[in-house]
């Protein structure tokens, strides 16, 4: 994990938002929405909202008079988030998660979808977490499984050390598909002071309309587009590539892939 990493500037949130979301995320936000309504909040934090599709789903099952407080570190990423809307009242607010600018005890729930692994220091995130939350509360987050376990990012990262041989991109192993091992995720949580602890696997399968879609999504709606502008001028050389690497694994129609992450709760002491 970089600095760099957890930077979602210029057009990536509009990239990100029309062509990755879909792919990656709707359906793991379903998810983890129907289990946050489960904890029946007053309250709701969201870290790491990035352009709002876990705020959309959770606004979709909440009652209007459950708080939600939408964070992310990038504003860039939160007027997406804002412009798209919820359809109900959500305050966006651009934070740090490893400094969370909000009382202690001040929420019955915190939200991350896909947003731990950004964490420069996790313990830090993790502490922060715990402090906002009331007694009693909870913390639910999802992370991705290893990039083996994950067909659609094992075929970018295939097709980046392919195009670049001699110095591939390592953002998708080193920061979405780096934070995947059950035991450590556990095990950091129960130090930040966590008590009980449950993570499960879920599995699910995306479509995208083209092998062109997810190239697209990969290289210029993540930060692997910078790692891709540090070597070469055109980024149309590596959308090329990974297309070219779906349409042989995957046909050059409509794809189908098997996505895997781990939904963790965390319960306060």
């Amino acid at each position: 994990m970089t600095v760099s990493d957890a930077h979602f500037q210029g057009d990536i949130p509009a990239i990100y938002e029309q062509f990755l979301v879909p792919i990656l995320f709707e359906g793991y936000a379903s998810d983890l929405a129907s289990r946050v309504a489960d904890c029946h909040p007053g309250s709701i934090l969201e870290v790491a909202a990035g352009s709002g599709v876990l705020t959309r789903a959770m606004a979709a099952r909440l009652a209007p008079e459950v708080k939600i407080v939408a964070t992310d570190l990038n504003q860039a990423m939160l007027d997406i988030a804002a412009k798209k809307g919820v359809g109900r009242q959500v305050e966006w607010k651009q934070a740090d998660a490893l400094d969370l600018p909000f009382e202690s005890a001040s929420f019955d729930v915190v939200a991350c979808q896909f947003g731990v692994m950004f964490f420069l220091d996790k313990q830090r995130g993790y502490c922060e977490i715990l402090r906002v939350l009331k007694p009693g509360g909870t913390f639910l987050f999802n992370t991705w499984a290893s990039l083996a376990e994950n067909e659609i990012a094992r075929t970018v990262s295939e097709a980046m050390v392919a195009a670049f041989p001699d110095d591939p991109t390592r953002f998708l192993e080193r920061t979405p598909h780096g934070y995947y091992e059950r035991e450590l995720i556990e095990s950091d949580l129960r130090h930040a002071g966590f008590r009980k602890v449950t993570i499960e696997t879920i599995d699910m399968t995306t479509h995208a309309p083209s092998p062109r879609d997810v190239a697209i999504a990969f290289c210029r709606g993540t930060p692997l587009k910078m790692e891709i502008a540090a070597r070469c001028a055109d980024d149309e050389r590596a959308v090329q590539a990974v297309a070219a690497a779906f349409e042989k694994r995957f046909g050059s129609g409509r794809i189908r892939g098997n996505l895997r992450a781990h939904v963790v709760m965390a319960e306060v002491r």
